[in-house]
């Protein structure tokens, strides 16, 4: 008999050590390998994808297409493969889907869905199960799905599908990408053009591989900065290879250990610069970040390169709200830099962080108090007053399974000038699988906590 596996809490703690050195590439972009599993199962023919992130969030996406009907097959480390049934050939799946931990692959999974003449119903881990699906909900509700769950419209919950769905125009009440992409993917199967409208530019990836499948998505700017994305349903999907670029949100944990940790110089290869992503490392730049890029290059319509960082003192900047939706999930490890900043960091406009894995807001400023850092907290952001200098550390993390808090305060430990704990890392595999040994491999001073 198989043992079953061990489900004990793995706490670990970070410290200050030795400089960081190296080059390493990060895992695949978690946004991108969504998607090229998503519009693999929805293409006629086989979709080999390359680089692709096995991080428990996108392993659920692909068990959700398998028991819709696609084929997903993984043939080695990153390398896969999907063979579609086509745009509206999805079948009602036999048991419930666990999306775990993937707030991403639920809601895009429910667009699918909503297009659809059968039901599904959709459930999670603890932290998924509170997270609010009202945003989704509300559009698809439009085009004629219903939708049956917890108060709040939370998980565990049911989405039937309509049989004739109606083509709309949506104005996103705040910029998303999930619910976006949830509203295209809807239309993807929808007879006419859906029409979504979102008031500030939000991750493309969606569009960008709507037409490398061979959709027609036109995309225009707004007089006020945003865009109207136009969708023409029922496309017919042809398969195209994907190559995925690394993770420019698992890139920015080890590019700001090493901006942190004197004397350190490290490369990570291979990662996505998407413009609509890179707003962490334009914050960084403006922080006095000493970050270079090199050998640029497209790879499945995406711009990449290699990023070079050296550690730098860093300064306390202003960051424009309107920058939140190219770099929402890089808050937290902002936060960790600003924390050794000299000066304040300021940040507003960031309210959705409250509705992520866990209120990252709360999260992170709870756990910089702890450690010794001056702030104030918002309801849509934090005032950070940073002394120059790392914090002084010497606590444990409560990580709420929230992933990226738990690699925020470990990297935040590298430079502590006690370290820091953090309760539990098997968290850290919903994004960045191996994230303890790659950074251990630059030299990192990371090693389970005695309890």
């Amino acid at each position: 008999m198989t043992a079953a596996p061990d489900q004990s809490p793995r706490p670990y703690h970070a410290r200050p050590g030795q400089a960081l050195s190296g080059r390493i590439a990060v895992p695949g972009d978690k946004s991108i390998s969504h998607r090229a599993l998503i519009f693999g199962a929805l293409s006629v023919g086989e979709t080999r994808v390359t680089g692709l992130l096995e991080g428990e969030d996108v392993l659920r996406t692909a068990a959700a297409m398998r028991a819709m009907g696609a084929e997903v097959e993984r043939l080695g480390e990153g390398n896969w493969r999907v063979w579609g049934v086509g745009v509206g050939g999805l079948s009602e799946p036999a048991d419930v889907l666990d999306m775990g931990n993937a707030g991403t692959g639920a809601r895009l999974v429910m667009g699918l869905v909503a297009s659809h003449d059968f039901t599904a119903v959709f459930t999670g881990d603890a932290s998924l199960r509170r997270r609010p699906m009202g945003r989704v909900i509300d559009p698809l509700s439009r085009l004629g799905a219903s939708f049956s769950g917890r108060s709040g419209g939370r998980l565990p919950m049911a989405v039937t599908g309509t049989a004739h769905p109606l083509p709309i125009e949506y104005e996103l009440p705040v910029a998303s990408a999930q619910v976006k992409s949830a509203v295209l993917l809807a239309g993807l199967n929808t007879p006419g053009i859906t029409t979504v409208i979102e008031p500030e530019p939000t991750r493309d990836h969606t569009e960008n591989l709507l037409r490398h499948f061979g959709a027609s998505v036109a995309v225009e700017t707004t007089r006020a900065g945003g865009r109207v994305i136009r969708l023409t349903g029922q496309p017919e999907f042809r398969a195209a290879p994907i190559d995925v670029p690394g993770d420019p949100s698992s890139a920015a944990f080890p590019m700001v250990a090493a901006l942190l940790v004197p004397g350190s110089e490290v490369t990570v290869a291979n990662v996505g610069l998407n413009p609509l992503r890179t707003g962490l490392f334009t914050t960084l730049q403006e922080m006095g970040a000493e970050l270079g890029y090199t050998n640029r290059r497209e790879a499945g319509g995406e711009a990449v390169a290699d990023i070079v960082v050296k550690y730098a003192p860093l300064r306390g900047v202003t960051v424009p709200p309107e920058r939140a939706p190219s770099m929402i999930d890089e808050y937290p490890i902002l936060f960790a830099a600003a924390a050794c900043a000299e000066g304040d960091t300021v940040v507003r406009g960031a309210r959705e962080l409250r509705v992520k894995e866990s209120d990252r807001l709360g999260l992170m400023a709870r756990g910089l108090k702890a450690c010794g850092v001056d702030l104030d907290e918002f309801e849509d952001g934090l005032v950070i007053r940073g002394k120059g200098r790392p914090p002084q550390g010497g606590v444990s993390i409560a990580t709420e399974l929230d992933h990226r808090i738990a690699m925020s305060f470990l990297v935040l430990g590298l430079a502590a000038t006690d370290g820091i704990a953090i309760d539990d890392a098997r968290v850290m595999d919903t994004s960045f699988p191996g994230f303890i040994g790659l950074m251990q491999g630059l030299g990192g001073s990371l090693a389970p906590q005695d309890t």
